[in-house]
């Protein structure tokens, strides 16, 4: 099930998984120096809240918008849905509470885990089950 190709309608979605990836790398402890991005805390959390600003909090909403075309379809679709729109709003409080502080660096590594956890569930939890038993309610018109 995992080497299907998206459907159409979750494309963007997983496109913009694929850069949150990233965010969520740069935000950890371990995290690898990525040129272009910053590597100090303060860069780190800066960037952080720029990027939930810019695309992150309307990525959420997007995600929304698919999860009421398929809701009530299936039990695990809608046990997922919950869950999600549960970690949408504490990363949403999260990230809009980041402040500098001596606490920081700890705050950021728990934040880049806590999104990289949520992305996985979404891509290998619940894009599968909404296109095995919805992906007619997704399709673009």
């Amino acid at each position: 099930m995992y080497d299907m190709k998206r459907h159409d309608a979750l494309i963007p979605l997983s496109r913009d998984h694929h850069q949150a990836l990233i965010l969520s790398r740069l935000l950890r402890n371990d995290a690898p120096v990525y040129k272009g991005l910053p590597q100090d805390a303060e860069g780190k959390m800066k960037y952080a809240k720029d990027y939930f600003l810019q695309s992150l909090s309307d990525h959420f909403d997007q995600e929304e918008l698919v999860f009421e075309k398929v809701k009530n379809i299936h039990k695990d679709i809608d046990q997922l849905i919950t869950e999600i729109v549960q970690e949408h709003t504490l990363l949403r409080e999260k990230f809009t509470s980041l402040t500098l502080n001596e606490n920081i660096t700890e705050q950021l590594n728990q934040l880049g885990r806590l999104l990289e956890t949520h992305i996985r569930k979404e891509e290998r939890n619940l894009f599968p089950l909404i296109e095995q038993h919805a992906a007619s309610k997704i399709e673009r018109k």
